[in-house]
């Protein structure tokens, strides 16, 4: 009556649910060869996509216009420009030197096209360079009285409505006059503001001898001014020995406080992706990426449907939304990067005298491979789904979801203390040392110092009093308390999972124990072993069960032992554990095979 009623309700029986049980176990290693051939072919797909001529191409590009130093001046390199006449050392000298190379080390031509640049003779120049400057206005700031009567101009620190719009110098070029940003250009983000794209922009010649004397115009007659908050150096190259593109991107940001922030960005990115006949193999493994992507949806839309709420208990089933979800993130960003490419690419290349702005299109192109990065790594997570039915991970994935609420507990409590001791750090330190210099900083110097990196004498010289106090105490209740805290959380509950794995409360079933009962079906189906053996094991297993039961009963259960009560010793208490141990499993065993006769 109670079965039955339990079915009027519509509830799930408990056949169904070990037949559900004998299904899951059944098809698990299907998709796990299957999920196998999808990851295989992801990671194809994703290191197709990059490759060490990337990290080569911005190495020797950086060491080119970022270490080159000053002629005559080894202090002064890109790095190390701290003030306005370093700026203009740098574009007459390592800049300049840098983007024009017209003939080979022995001064012969290097090629027979007129104008064009081959840096380290295999580079090709896009186009020509830019630059770009965004300025303030004058009294966007305001001076206490005190002190108008010694200054009467104030430049604030750049924002979008401090921005200076206005013509200024000569007013006769583009370089002094104010050119509209585009809205489809992403801002930059600095170390001292976020810039939009515009400003008063020029962009260089084809001529060495006429950009230099460009350059020195520019600086006779004051284009960076005290209101100049930003400048700009961008051009791109092409490698076709690789077929990659360099788009780079030297940034000098000049601060309210005076002096000078540098800064780089130098993408290396395949934009045209089929030329080789590689190109064309890792096209193969998107189709079929996209064929898994599609089987997968249904699966997980199947699920969904047939257990509605009770599918997002799972943890696991989380991670395969998130991870079809990056998937078809990814999609999006590959189709959106190659429409870029198809309309703009044959654009930019067209007139060879103007600034082709490759920027966009190598900006959603790192946002794409890194996606790709992020789905590749969800992916490897998930194989974890599959491999915790094998014991030991079991035993892992146990103890970290029994002592999660003790984590959870213990993570509020670090935390306080952490960022209690990032905010001292801070407001103690942040004006001298850089590695406190904002709360950011300050919170991940302190991860450092916990894994052993740390500038005690910077810390100490800041505050030779309140320096020695903080690191001391932070070590000692950070490093000696709080982490031994958490080691300790884990190794209790990861001892107490063992000891229960020892006495039998494991799961059901484990990989490796479905795999090799595959394998002895499909050896008897083949006729390779004989199911006699099979059968004489099961008897003998029996026989030995049944000697054991008879023992057990003669020694506990006779006339004498009924009358007087005797005490049981440790090992006869552990053998009638094991024995109990041993009829659960036979019961569980029976219960499954009277299962699979309903």
């Amino acid at each position: 009556m109670a079965e039955a009623s339990r079915w009027h309700r519509g509830g799930t029986s408990k056949p169904k649910l070990h037949y559900r049980r004998e299904v899951e176990i059944r098809t698990t290693p299907q998709e796990l060869l299957l999920y196998f051939i999808f990851l295989i072919n992801l990671c194809i797909l994703t290191f197709g996509m990059v490759n060490p001529h990337m990290y080569y191409l911005n190495k020797v590009m950086a060491s080119l216009f970022l270490d080159t130093s000053v002629p005559d001046e080894e202090r002064i390199n890109f790095k190390s420009i701290r003030s306005i006449t370093d700026f203009w050392k740098f574009m007459e000298g390592p800049l300049l030197e840098g983007l024009y190379w017209d003939s080979w080390y022995n001064k012969q031509q290097l090629y027979n096209l007129k104008n064009t640049s081959r840096i380290y003779y295999e580079n090709v120049l896009l186009g020509v360079p830019r630059v770009r400057q965004l300025k303030v206005r004058n009294n966007t700031c305001k001076v206490y009285s005190s002190f108008q009567s010694l200054m009467s101009e104030c430049y604030d620190k750049y924002t979008p409505e401090n921005e200076d719009l206005s013509d200024f110098g000569l007013q006769h070029d583009t370089e002094w006059k104010y050119s509209s940003h585009n809205t489809n250009t992403p801002w930059h983000w600095g170390f001292v503001g976020v810039y939009r794209s515009g400003g008063y922009i020029f962009t260089l010649s084809k001529s060495k001898s006429q950009t230099k004397t460009k350059f020195a115009d520019l600086q006779l007659n004051s284009w960076i001014t005290r209101g100049t908050r930003v400048v700009f150096i961008d051009f791109s190259l092409y490698n076709a020995n690789v077929n990659l593109f360099c788009i780079i991107r030297l940034v000098a940001e000049f601060p309210a406080t005076g002096g000078i922030i540098t800064s780089w960005q130098f993408y290396s990115v395949k934009l045209l992706r089929y030329v080789s006949y590689y190109d064309y193999f890792i096209a193969s493994c998107e189709i079929i990426f996209c064929i898994f992507l599609f089987v997968f949806t249904t699966q997980e839309l199947k699920k969904v449907n047939e257990f509605r709420s009770a599918y997002f208990k799972s943890i696991w089933n989380w991670l395969e939304l998130l991870l079809l979800l990056l998937c078809f993130v990814a999609i999006s960003f590959y189709i959106y990067c190659n429409l870029q490419n198809f309309i703009f690419l044959g654009q930019l290349l067209k007139s060879t005298e103007k600034y082709p702005d490759f920027y966009l299109l190598a900006y959603w192109q790192i946002y794409y491979n890194n996606i790709l990065a992020v789905t590749i790594f969800f992916a490897w997570i998930k194989i974890f789904k599959f491999i915790s039915f094998n014991k030991t991970m079991s035993q892992l994935s146990s103890t970290l979801s029994r002592c999660m609420k003790d984590i959870v507990g213990f993570a509020i409590m670090f935390f306080i203390i952490f960022f209690a001791y990032a905010q001292l750090g801070f407001l103690v330190f942040g004006s001298q040392v850089d590695d406190f210099s904002t709360f950011q900083n300050s919170i991940f110097t302190q991860f450092r110092i916990v894994l052993g990196d740390f500038n005690f004498a910077g810390i100490q010289q800041a505050n030779w009093i309140l320096g020695p106090i903080y690191f001391i105490t932070f070590i000692f209740f950070v490093f000696f308390v709080l982490l031994n805290m958490f080691l300790a959380i884990i190794n209790d509950t990861y001892s107490e999972v063992k000891a229960d794995y020892s006495i039998g409360r494991r799961p059901d079933f484990e990989l490796g124990k479905m795999i090799k009962k595959s394998y002895h079906n499909a050896l008897e189906k083949l006729r390779l072993k004989k199911k006699k053996k099979m059968a004489a094991r099961e008897i003998q297993r029996a026989e030995q069960m049944k000697k054991w039961k008879e023992r057990l009963e003669k020694k506990y259960y006779s006339a004498e032992l009924q009358d007087d009560y005797q005490p049981v010793t440790q090992q006869e208490f552990r053998e009638l554990f094991l024995y109990a141990v041993e009829l659960e499993k036979e019961l569980h065993y029976i219960s499954l095979k009277l299962n699979q006769v309903m």
